[in-house]
């Protein structure tokens, strides 16, 4: 039995226009757990927390990654052991960055490295899509890169992984304020008609294929979606200015990332940071506070070590 271990969870982006809740890639921005097992009494728990929006992450029971590590071992049929977290963040909270999805994964990955590993990926997989609810960020989260998620009538997961050209760089612009995915849940229609399902299929097919060769053409066409984008948009202030400025820039184009609020664009290596820029400035200019990073896909997913 192994007494310490430390996963690096990577940030996502979800649904990536027209692939809602099931389309998901892992981003070079990451939150860091660090597990270490104690003598307490079974069940103890004692948590720190560093680094961004710290304050405001629970530190009892109630902490997300610890109801991860918690719900591997009731699965088990094991007792709870007592434990030590401490959390390094770097994942905005309530953003659209999956920063729930990297406690989940990283309380499942740090009881499976205290229990030297008896679970392979695909059983830890479906814990965090049962945890999660859904898995367009948990899949990526664990296993790293672009993945489609696809839920078998009896609830198993199918994972495909996808390629993502070189050439397609990830640029996000992270506000500050935040928006739930319930709130942004709650927008959504009910219903949807035949028309906007066709379009979302075919726009989904050609963005895949855009994401594969890094034909700028195709994916200025595919990041279109019917789904749940033009409702999104009305929560985020200044979104069309920023998809604006972002195109204007160089993009091939831009979306929420995740429920949102922050901004995802696409764009060539060539014009990533200055697609960058146009969007910090241009939200800026109205009156917000925003952060711009220019990332790359993240291929290797979740990492643990042992310490």
């Amino acid at each position: 039995m192994s007494t310490s271990v430390s996963v690096t969870v990577p940030a996502t982006t979800a649904n990536i226009g027209p692939g809602f809740d099931c389309l998901g890639a892992a981003l070079t921005l990451y939150n860091r757990f660090h597990f270490t097992s104690t003598d307490r009494a079974p069940g103890t728990v004692a948590i720190t927390v560093r680094g961004l929006d710290a304050g405001r992450v629970a530190t009892d029971a109630s902490n997300l990654a610890y109801k991860a590590f918690a719900y591997f071992y009731q699965q088990q049929g094991l007792a709870v052991p007592a434990v030590e977290i401490a959390v390094d963040l770097d994942v905005p909270l309530a953003r659209g960055l999956g920063s729930s999805s990297t406690a989940i994964v990283g309380g499942l990955l740090g009881a499976n490295g205290l229990r030297d590993r008896p679970l392979a990926q695909a059983a830890l997989v479906e814990m965090a899509i049962a945890l999660e609810g859904h898995p367009d960020n948990v899949v990526p989260a664990l296993v790293g890169g672009c993945q489609l998620a696809v839920t078998g009538e009896h609830g198993i997961s199918t994972l495909c992984p996808l390629a993502w050209h070189k050439d397609i760089i990830p640029v996000v612009a992270v506000p500050n304020f935040e928006l739930s995915t319930a709130a942004a849940r709650r927008v959504l229609p009910a219903t949807y008609s035949r028309a906007d399902a066709i379009f979302n299929t075919a726009h989904l097919g050609l963005l895949l294929r855009g994401l594969e060769t890094g034909r700028g053409d195709w994916l200025r066409e595919a990041m279109g979606d019917r789904i749940h984008q033009p409702y999104r948009q009305t929560l985020i202030p200044g979104y069309d200015a920023v998809a604006a400025a972002a195109l204007e820039a160089g993009a091939y184009g831009l979306v929420i990332s995740g429920a949102g609020p922050t901004l995802l664009a696409l764009a060539p290596a060539v014009y990533s940071a200055a697609v960058a820029t146009a969007m910090v400035n241009t939200w800026e200019q109205l009156g917000q506070k925003v952060q711009g990073h220019v990332l790359a896909l993240e291929t290797s997913g979740a990492q643990v070590t042992f310490t």
